[in-house]
């Protein structure tokens, strides 16, 4: 049995990635391709009790490294609860954040120290990683405009410009260090522009 395929979608708030990855889903599925898709923190019963926690507004601000830790033990229940089985079984994973998120968020946005969140990284995953990763890029301002549309915003969502400002700084400085896996999909334009640009991508990575 030929081995799945991994894929992550990281960006910004705002920036489509749940839209794109329900589209390339079927877009896949269309082409007999056997798909599943998830997201973190989250994806099995344990992470996505951890991840209530973790955009909880109601609960006291919590340290960086809390969140860090958190957000690494629903990853490890994640890889290994789902992610590694239904490769194992031959299906696409499509992830809706993977561990640059925590690179990202955590570290750029949050300040963590980067040499921590690596060993953090190799202990938890070892040499696991997503076999491409598609970054949904946009302006901060434009993210943030379609977040307020949605309503009800989460903890991660009410944080300053600022911030998301360093966040996005962080995503192309990621893809830059991994451009091997990395593809930067300008996610600026309507949502059938952008999902167009992710098939054009996704469509070298199809069986011949």
């Amino acid at each position: 049995m030929t081995p799945g395929r991994f894929i992550t979608f990281e960006g910004g708030e705002g920036g489509g990635k749940s839209t794109q990855i329900e589209k390339l889903a079927d877009y896949l599925r269309g082409r007999g391709v056997s798909v599943q898709v998830t997201r973190e923190p989250g994806g099995t019963e344990v992470a996505e009790a951890i991840r209530r926690v973790l955009l909880d507004k109601s609960l006291p601000a919590m340290r960086a490294d809390t969140e860090l830790m958190l957000m690494f033990a629903a990853r490890v229940e994640h890889v290994e609860t789902l992610i590694k089985p239904a490769l194992a079984s031959g299906d696409w994973v499509l992830s809706d954040r993977f561990a640059d998120a925590s690179h990202v968020y955590q570290g750029a946005g949050r300040g963590v120290d980067e040499t921590r969140l690596d060993a953090l990284h190799r202990w938890s995953l070892g040499d696991f990683e997503p076999d491409l990763t598609l970054l949904l890029d946009l302006p901060v301002e434009q993210g943030m405009a379609r977040v307020r549309q949605r309503g009800v915003k989460d903890r991660f969502e009410e944080e300053q410009t600022e911030f998301f400002e360093r966040v996005r700084a962080g995503y192309l400085a990621r893809a830059a260090r991994f451009s091997q896996r990395f593809r930067v999909i300008d996610a600026s334009d309507d949502i059938d522009t952008v999902a167009r640009r992710i098939q054009t991508v996704v469509d070298a990575w199809l069986p011949n």
